[in-house]
């Protein structure tokens, strides 16, 4: 069901994207990475949050961490990520094939910078197995998702 939510999504509002199935699982930075033979940063990791009284999905570079502090600067709230049987009820994905594509229930969307320093990102497309190759600007539009600055990259960590 999923990822033919996230088909649909496509075949309406971008026909030109291609649904890449791959015969291994996708679901986590590295083994994306490497079944995609790209950097770890070009994986686009969607993340479900609660902040305050509402629902929101943030994308970020695979190897950008979440910082709560921008977080909270940003929305104004603590973000607390969701469960993961909250995140397949709210998407229609499962953790590890979540993305902003084909969406159960309409959500606000926002793209970390961290997305920006590739030309190319591959988010995931509803299943463990599934991404789709896009640049960041278009992902951001296809989405009408909102730019925000929520992440640190590994280079930007200090060690405390």
């Amino acid at each position: 069901m999923s990822l033919e939510s996230v088909r649909r999504f496509f075949a309406e509002k971008a026909p030109d994207i291609e649904v890449l199935e791959l015969e291994t699982s996708t679901a986590t930075v590295d083994l994306a990475a490497e079944a995609h033979g790209v950097e770890p940063g070009q994986i686009a990791k969607t993340l479900a949050f609660r902040v305050g009284d509402r629902q929101v999905l943030v994308i970020a570079s695979g190897d950008a961490r979440f910082d709560n502090r921008k977080m909270r600067q940003t929305f104004d709230n603590k973000a607390k990520m969701l469960d993961a049987e909250t995140v397949l009820a709210l998407t229609g994905h499962p953790v590890g094939g979540v993305c902003p594509f084909g969406l159960a229930t309409p959500l606000p969307i926002y793209c970390d910078q961290s997305l920006k320093a590739y030309d190319e990102v591959l988010p995931a497309a509803g299943a463990h197995h599934t991404a789709v190759r896009l640049c960041p600007e278009r992902l951001a539009t296809l989405v009408d998702a909102e730019w925000v600055d929520v992440c640190k990259l590994p280079e930007t960590e200090t060690r405390e």
